[in-house]
Parts: C-alpha cells; sequence; structure tokens
C-alpha cells in the first residue's frame, strides 16, 4: 500500500465521516490511490479537474457526478463542496493533487469537510 493509499484511510476513511476517497494526479490527471471499490474513469477525472477551472458555472449551475446532480455549495480556487439530497462530495486542490471524498446522509458532512481539508493543507506543507 502507497503512502496516499495509507493518507486516504487514516486520515479519511477512518473517521466515519467519509464514504469514498481518492487522490487524483493533476499533471497527469490519474487516480494516484482511492478507497476500496472507488475507481473513476479517466473522464471522471478530467471532469473534477475541469470543475476547478469553472468555478463560477458550477456555483451557479451545478453539475453531474456519478449518476447524481450535484449543486454547489461552495467554489474556489482550493475546495469545492457539493450536495445532493442527503449526499455530498468534497472536492480539495493541493499543489498536485486533488482529493476526492463523498458522504452519505448517515455522515456528518462538516466532519467529512474538516478532515478533506486537514488532510489538504498537510499534503500543501510538504510540498504536493
Amino acid at each position: 500500500m502507497n503512502q496516499l493509499q495509507n493518507l486516504i484511510t487514516d486520515c479519511l476513511i477512518d473517521t466515519k465521516h467519509v464514504e469514498t476517497a481518492a487522490v487524483i494526479t493533476v499533471k497527469n490527471a490519474t487516480q494516484s490511490a482511492a478507497s476500496h471499490k472507488f475507481k473513476l474513469q479517466e473522464k471522471q477525472v478530467q471532469m473534477l479537474i475541469n470543475l476547478f477551472q469553472h468555478t463560477t458555472l458550477i456555483r451557479e449551475e451545478g453539475f453531474g457526478f456519478l449518476g447524481k446532480t450535484y449543486t454547489c455549495v461552495r467554489a474556489d480556487g482550493n475546495s469545492i463542496y457539493a450536495k445532493s439530497g442527503g449526499h455530498g462530495l468534497v472536492l480539495v486542490k493541493t499543489g498536485v493533487y486533488i482529493i476526492v471524498a463523498t458522504y452519505n446522509d448517515s455522515m456528518y458532512p462538516s466532519v467529512c469537510v474538516e478532515a478533506v481539508e486537514k488532510l489538504g493543507e498537510y499534503l500543501r506543507e510538504k510540498g504536493k
């Protein structure tokens, strides 16, 4: 298991407030690590990367991901938070990666956001 895989498990999944998570490497648009059964297709990875280039548009119109239509709650150059019913999606961008996390209606969104943002901050401090 690589270091990113360990970080996903230890910092996100083990909180019990992150349902699934992945780390995308922006430079080559690949999924570098992911939680169990969370395999993103190449076009999904590229779509998530592109969201950060269209924050104004997604705040106004929302977007679709994994069969759900998401309403954007927050979108800026570093973070995107979106909801679809009781489910949510949190994206945090670092210099090298985008952390993707989902939560469901039995989880606390604020705990999910906090965990993902802390991992993003850790990776930024490491220059990643």
